[in-house]
């Protein structure tokens, strides 16, 4: 028995020897939208760290929020002869041209944490949460919160034409339709950037009673509603309490907003989209075996009921 356990080892060892082998030998592109809020860089960060630990030679392009720019990137790829790329595409719609040339040039491609409106055919697939369904967990905890009680929500969507804001806000609609107390007074792009939301938030508060006849507000993404928060304190109002904060992410800030009471709930979005499409690739390139073309990511609920200081203790040095 001892000598089959240490024949298993060993073909184990071996075996996690030539994957990180095989690894160390892939130059990867990868087209990130920017730096656009905390769980961007979030991702960033991790998935250069996958890169590091597997050996992998990863190329970063930083595209601004400008879809120009990551065009430009992926053809720079393409004409490095790299061994695939990883696109963060800041819009969905415009990729079938340069998609098209890689393909020509046989490179896979894999879409991290956005899905496009191409055909499939043209990557190898897509490591996403479910946005539609992210935004329903947020808009199903604001059923459950406010109960039959009147709520008039405003809306600060991500960047126009982005999956996640058409998604995050077909989710949200889902959970709330049934429901007419609940009703959205205001929907606006706040860009995903703190800056925007905050000075969206404060024109919803102008024209809305200054604030007063606001039950919540759902931010596409933390960084949003962390800039909404500031405008609501500005205002006077006590955000989490007078108008409560619900939003999509779970980056580090939220939690201490939370813990605070100053933020009531959010859907994580996992920054880990690297790790899955690492898998996915050496699988490819060793079998040619094509993986799925949508690999799914966890999603979860937190409230102030979840210890959010510990959860920011835990979150903190992900590169957040």
């Amino acid at each position: 028995m001892m000598k089959i356990v240490t024949r298993l080892a060993a073909a184990s060892a071996l075996s996690m020897l030539a994957s990180t082998a095989f690894a160390a030998s892939l130059t990867v592109g990868f087209s990130q939208i920017g730096s656009e809020s905390g769980w961007r860089a979030a991702e960033t960060t991790v998935t250069q760290n996958q890169a590091k630990e597997r050996g992998i030679d990863l190329k970063f392009a930083d595209a601004q929020q400008k879809q120009e720019n990551q065009i430009k990137a992926v053809r720079g790829f393409i004409a490095q002869g790299v061994d695939a790329i990883l696109i963060a595409p800041v819009v969905a719609t415009g990729w079938d041209d340069v998609l098209k040339e890689a393909k020509e040039a046989d490179i896979p491609v894999i879409l991290l944490d956005r899905q496009i409106e191409a055909p499939d055919s043209l990557y190898l697939t897509a490591v996403t949460s479910d946005q539609v369904h992210e935004g329903k967990v947020a808009g199903d905890w604001l059923v459950k919160d406010v109960g039959a009680k009147p709520c008039k929500v405003v809306e600060l969507q991500g960047t126009t034409g982005s999956s996640p804001a058409i998604n995050r806000k077909k989710g949200f609609e889902q959970a709330i339709a049934g429901h007419s107390n609940i009703t959205i007074a205001r929907s606006q792009t706040g860009d995903f950037t703190r800056t925007k939301g905050k000075e969206v938030m404060e024109s919803f508060i102008k024209a809305e009673g200054g604030g007063k006849d606001i039950c919540a507000v759902y931010a596409h993404n933390d960084d949003m509603a962390v800039g909404a928060i500031q405008a609501i304190k500005e205002a006077g109002l006590k955000p989490g309490t007078d108008i409560k904060v619900v939003s999509i992410d779970a980056v580090p800030d939220i939690f201490l907003a939370m813990a605070a009471g100053e933020a009531n709930a959010t859907v994580e979005l996992t920054p880990n989209m690297a790790g899955p499409a690492f898998d996915a690739l050496e699988a490819y390139l060793k079998d040619k075996k094509a993986p799925a073309k949508w690999i799914q990511t966890e999603s979860k609920l937190y409230t102030q009921a979840d210890d959010p200081k510990a959860v920011y203790d835990a979150k903190k040095g992900l590169g957040y």
